[in-house]
């Protein structure tokens, strides 16, 4: 493979329309319809926060495509596109679309899933080409001004730009350093300042000015004078992003007309504050908010949620979720949470390291109507604030219509790579089934545990400061985020993956029950299918390992492959192959170790270890022992080429629009979903009517 081809956009992607229409017309009233669809309208106001995030190109190519859409009079269907263009062949007509897709799917031209970056496969002389047939001055400037840094590859990953990478959570500041921004940071945190929806620009005089999402520009923190430890002044610039966040605003504000009860009404007027003034401190309380809301028809959270994205990992990006409760579902992730006390006493630490009690969470399965981000995730744990997430709990959520989410018409028949033949029907039959089960574990007893051992205020602590065991603690204002910093994403997911693995090989008889898998047989198939998923998982995740830059570029990826590396090196499995290219590489895995403790041993060494240095905030050993964990030595990164030849393209998901049909009292809510294909993507995103 070529170094160029690596950044291809993908070709023959699976898409598929995430549907939702039986769930939203199944709510028990227009009052309830209405109430998602302005969350959803407020949700996808906040798509240009998301592309500023991750390049400073990415509004403009944005806006280039859907332009392009406009002027071709909105096509609807791939074929209607083909009719319509004349200027190109087909094939590149195909490229252009298939680029366009992955864009939007991806909210940038960085994927969500590997922060690496994609060009279109079409030539850049043939793009012109299009462009100009066009005949549309507008396009055409547009379309200059990013023509250039569409097919420039020379920062294909995200990172600091120090690294020679690419980020724009510090725009127009190429000569910004990880330490400059690690001062920052600091300085804000030790202020009380939350970094959330902030960005960071490095000044030519050498000061630093911190934007603020928000849709006011009067400044918060003017009465402050913050000063880097080597003297350099930290200013404010609030109302970033402002005309999009006062659209944020308007909608909640129609949101608010439809709540179901006091907290609600609650929630969305600290989502008001919060979006309006650009306090982070009034999203936290809404958050608090939302974990009480118990169960409601229609479930949101919107905001700047996980901090994978920002090279420092402290600064989030904007994601809305808006869903229906499926009950039948709901009804086995209750079960789970009533008896989650139980599979915690089966985790493999002591209980110093656990929360003092578990506060039983709100489980339930949502069928996602809007999903505004950079990805669909297939479960989520959430509010990420240690703090509420320990005094008022949190809520696991499982979005069933993406985890059986498949296209009605795959373009080709699909081979699971990397296994046996004997495996192949089995791990298609079982897969689901296990990836439920998986993000059922990670969520609630992964995400869900651990203690952070903290001294809360100065001579305050919530443990025994006299256990000689905790000889390192949580400080007053460090968070889980700003200790571990940029790798606490990767290392969290990693134990997350660590607990739900290690469960399902550790008590199969009284967990996959309470999930619907009763048979024996159906359990061991069970074991061994998730245990190879795990694994090929880890393998496959090579394709995000950059070997120049020594650098992880998907944080769930980082952390299967070191786990797969540990259930290799315990001789779990073994790599069969007899090729020189390893074009045949298979993974063979002794499935009596599944059931003799090794595999589970292995796994608890791991866990316990990565559990306890992050209940001690013990960053050093923690990520020396973590990052030597999924180091990629040569017996693993010579599998690399073979992986990046048979990596097959990730789903792209369509998601549904929802329209008021007429006036007052009278008005009703439609649902529109759209044709699965490149142009039902782009359809889609027109039809919001995004304009910043």
């Amino acid at each position: 493979m070529s170094s160029l081809e690596l950044f291809y956009a993908d070709s023959e992607a699976p898409i598929v329309l995430l549907s939702a229409k039986k769930h939203f017309e199944q709510l028990s009233s227009s009052n309830l319809q209405k109430y998602a669809h302005f969350l959803s309208r407020a949700s996808y106001n906040g798509s240009k926060a998301i592309l500023d995030s991750v390049s400073k190109e990415s509004p403009d190519i944005f806006k280039l495509i859907l332009l392009i859409h406009k002027q071709l009079d909105e096509p609807k269907t791939n074929q209607e596109y083909l009719s319509k263009i004349k200027s190109i062949d087909e094939e590149n007509i195909i490229y252009y679309l298939e680029y366009a897709c992955q864009f939007l799917d991806n909210m940038g031209n960085y994927k969500s899933f590997g922060d690496r970056k994609f060009i279109p496969k079409i030539k850049k002389q043939d793009l012109k080409t299009f462009i100009n047939s066009l005949e549309n001055e507008e396009i055409s400037e547009l379309y200059s001004k990013v023509e250039d840094s569409i097919y420039d590859t020379s920062k294909g990953l995200l990172g600091f730009p120090e690294n020679g990478l690419s980020t724009n959570y510090y725009p127009d500041s190429e000569n910004i350093t990880k330490e400059e921004v690690n001062a920052v940071d600091k300085v804000l945190a030790s202020n009380e300042i939350m970094p959330e929806n902030t960005r960071i620009i490095k000044n030519k005089d050498g000061s630093f000015t911190v934007l603020v999402s928000s849709a006011d520009s009067k400044n918060l923190y003017e009465h402050l004078n913050l000063i880097t430890p080597d003297g350099h002044k930290i200013n404010f610039k609030f109302g970033d992003h402002s005309q999009e966040f006062s659209k944020i605003v308007e909608n909640l504000t129609h949101a608010l007309i439809y709540v179901s009860n006091p907290t609600q009404k609650n929630l969305i007027e600290l989502y008001i504050e919060s979006f309006k003034t650009g306090s982070m401190k009034a999203h936290k309380l809404s958050q608090i908010e939302w974990v009480k809301d118990f169960k409601p028809e229609v479930e949101s959270n919107i905001g700047f949620i996980e901090t994978y994205r920002d090279p420092a990992g402290v600064r989030g990006e904007w994601e809305g979720l808006v869903a229906m409760v499926n009950h039948e579902r709901t009804k086995k992730f209750t079960d789970l949470v009533n008896q989650a006390s139980k599979f915690i006493t089966q985790l493999p630490w002591d209980p110093i390291y656990e929360k003092d009690k578990f506060t039983p969470p709100d489980f339930t399965s949502l069928e996602v109507l809007t999903f505004s981000g950079s990805g669909v995730p297939a479960g989520i744990n959430i509010p990420n604030y240690d703090d509420v997430r320990l005094n008022y709990g949190f809520k696991n959520v499982s979005l069933g219509n993406v985890l059986s989410a498949n296209p009605k018409n795959p373009k080709k028949e699909e081979i699971i790579t990397f296994i046996e033949n004997k495996d192949q029907q089995k791990f298609k039959k079982f897969r689901d089934d296990c990836f439920e089960v998986q993000v059922s574990y990670h969520e609630l007893l992964g995400h869900g545990t651990c203690k952070l051992n903290t001294e809360v205020a100065v001579g305050e602590y919530n443990f025994d400061k006299n256990d000689e065991r905790i000889k390192s603690w949580y400080k007053p204002n460090e968070t889980w985020s700003s200790v571990f910093g940029e790798y606490a994403g990767s290392y969290e997911e990693c134990r997350a993956e660590l607990v739900a693995l290690y469960l399902i090989l550790k008590d199969p008889v009284n967990g996959l029950p309470i999930l619907g898998i009763t048979d024996e047989q159906d359990q061991k198939d069970i074991m061994y299918i998730a245990t190879l998923m795990m694994i090929r998982a880890g393998l496959i995740g090579l394709e995000f390992w950059d070997p120049e830059a020594k650098k992880w570029g998907q944080p769930h990826m980082q952390g299967r492959f070191a786990i797969m590396k540990q259930l290799h090196k315990a001789g779990v499995f073994k790599f069969e192959t007899s090729k020189s290219d390893f074009s045949d590489l298979t993974i063979v895995i002794d499935e009596s170790k599944l059931y003799d403790n090794t595999a589970v041993e292995a796994l608890g060494e791991f866990l316990s270890t990565i559990h306890i240095y992050k209940s001690t905030a013990n960053k050093v050993e923690g990520l020396k022992y973590y990052l030597d964990k999924s180091n990629v030595e040569e017996d693993y990164g010579k599998f690399r080429d073979i992986v990046l030849k048979e990596k097959k393209p990730r789903k792209k998901l369509i998601q549904a629009n929802t329209f008021i049909r007429g006036d007052g009292d009278d008005s009703t809510v439609e649902l529109v979903e759209y044709d699965e294909s490149e142009a039902g993507m782009i359809q889609s995103f027109f039809e919001r009517d995004i304009q910043f």
